[in-house]
């Protein structure tokens, strides 16, 4: 589960939590989505982990940023955590670069402390962000030209996407945000290849695999269970005897997948 909450023992209760602890922070950037939370007397209470937040150490969220040296954006990467993040002026992700990857514009569009928003010249840029859905959490990633749409309709988009039911025959989005493969990959509902090799066998039961270190897997999938839902769990083979795969390569579809890719009801 990737769900942020506010209540509990030593938090807050529903009764006592005014407007003020409710509404978005600019703190949440890249760490809570400010999209996806409940309509009800949970608002602002119970939120989601964004995309690439991670829980540290010390259990505080920390989000990743692309390090600028001397205007230059590199390809190392630091973890910040919202304390950490006040001290640094930090450009978007679609910030325009060059191919010696400098900021292309005189003027960057930045964030400083508390949010603030800025232009500054790439060379006082210390950081950018990772991604432009940084900041969003997975559900409200997968909305097709989310810019576009009113944050209170997004919301409730992202939520009821959390409730949908898997079809009867899978049909992946027409169009998609290119989340869509990694959300099922993760998901677990799929099975992956442990080892890079050939299919050897295929029924409707089991896959056997010969991996490239002379060792055999063979993969049993899940025909027609129950989940806790009531919803039938299948899976179904998406490759075929001798074709070649890597590791880490989705060997058959589960519930609410087409090759691979999410398909939500």
């Amino acid at each position: 589960k990737r769900r942020l909450n506010a209540l509990g023992p030593g938090g807050l209760s529903r009764e006592r939590a005014g407007f003020e602890v409710r509404d978005v922070h600019p703190s949440h950037y890249g760490r809570m989505c400010p999209i996806e939370t409940p309509e009800g007397p949970n608002i602002g209470l119970i939120g989601s982990l964004a995309s690439y937040g991670r829980v540290n150490a010390f259990g505080f969220i920390e989000t990743p940023y692309r390090k600028v040296v001397e205007g230059v954006v590199t390809d190392e990467v630091d973890y910040l955590t919202a304390d950490e993040e006040d001290r640094f002026v930090i450009a978007q992700a679609n910030a325009p670069l060059s191919d010696e990857f400098v900021f292309e514009e005189a003027r960057v569009l930045v964030r400083r402390r508390g949010g603030e928003v800025d232009y500054v010249p790439g060379d006082d840029v210390d950081y950018m962000d990772v991604s432009p859905r940084q900041m969003v959490s997975v559900a409200t990633a997968m909305i097709p030209f989310l810019e576009h749409d009113d944050a209170n309709r997004a919301l409730m988009g992202a939520n009821m996407m959390r409730q949908a039911v898997p079809l009867i025959k899978s049909e992946a989005p027409l169009v998609g945000t290119g989340m869509e493969y990694r959300s099922a990959a993760d998901a677990g509902d799929v099975v992956k290849g442990e080892k890079a090799g050939v299919v050897q066998e295929v029924s409707a039961d089991y896959i056997t695999t010969a991996n490239d270190d002379g060792t055999y897997i063979t993969y049993r999938l899940a025909k027609f269970a129950r989940s806790n839902q009531g919803t039938s769990v299948n899976q179904k083979v998406i490759v075929n005897e001798g074709d070649r795969i890597v590791e880490g390569q989705i060997l058959a579809d589960g519930p609410a997948t087409e090759n691979g890719e999410m398909a939500l009801g």
